[in-house]
C-alpha cells in the first residue's frame, strides 16, 4: 500500500468523495453533514492524502489545521469495495506522524452518531481518540460525535 500527498484532481479520488458525500447525505440531516466536498479539500489549511495498491483506490484523509497546535482530521473514507483492507488505519496512522510532525498537541474530529459510523468511531478510539464537547465553529447538534487525541510530545515514531 502506497499513501500519496494528493490535490484532489485524479476522477477516481473525485468519484471517492461524491460516494462519500452522498453517504453521508442518506445517513445525516444535510443541515448537520459536515464532510467537505473538493473544493474544500484544496483550502490551504487543509492536506489530503490518498492510500493506493495496484492503480485502485484505498481510500483518502485530510487533515485541517485548526491552529499552529491543533488539527482537525477530515474526509476519512475507503471505498466499500475495499474495505478491511487497512487502508483507513493506515491513513490515520498517516495522519497521527504527520500531526506529531507539525507539532500538534491536539487533533480533534467531528463523526456521525447513526449505527453506520460504528467502524470508524472504533478504529479511532483504537488509537486512543475520546469523545470530547464541540470544537472550532460545531454546535451540539444530536447528530454528531466529536472526539479528541492529546498527541505526545517527543521525537516522531
Amino acid at each position: 500500500m502506497r499513501i500519496e500527498l494528493d490535490d484532489v484532481s485524479r476522477p477516481q479520488v473525485l468519484a471517492l468523495l461524491e460516494e462519500h458525500l452522498r453517504n453521508m447525505h442518506e445517513l445525516t440531516p444535510p443541515e448537520h453533514v459536515f464532510a467537505f466536498d473538493a473544493s474544500k479539500l484544496r483550502a490551504p489549511c487543509v492536506t489530503l492524502w490518498t492510500a493506493w495498491e495496484d492503480g485502485d483506490l484505498l481510500g483518502c484523509a485530510a487533515l485541517k489545521e485548526l491552529s499552529p497546535t491543533e488539527g482537525e482530521v477530515k474526509s476519512m473514507r475507503t471505498p466499500v469495495s475495499s474495505r478491511r483492507r487497512g487502508a483507513g488505519r493506515a491513513l490515520l496512522n498517516h495522519i497521527l506522524h504527520e500531526s506529531r510532525a507539525r507539532g500538534y498537541r491536539e487533533l480533534f474530529l467531528e463523526t456521525g452518531r447513526h449505527p453506520a459510523f460504528g467502524a470508524a468511531q472504533t478504529l479511532y478510539r483504537s488509537v486512543g481518540f475520546r469523545p470530547c464537547g464541540p470544537f472550532g465553529a460545531y454546535k451540539e447538534n444530536g447528530n454528531s460525535v466529536f472526539m479528541s487525541l492529546e498527541l505526545r510530545e517527543g521525537p516522531v515514531p
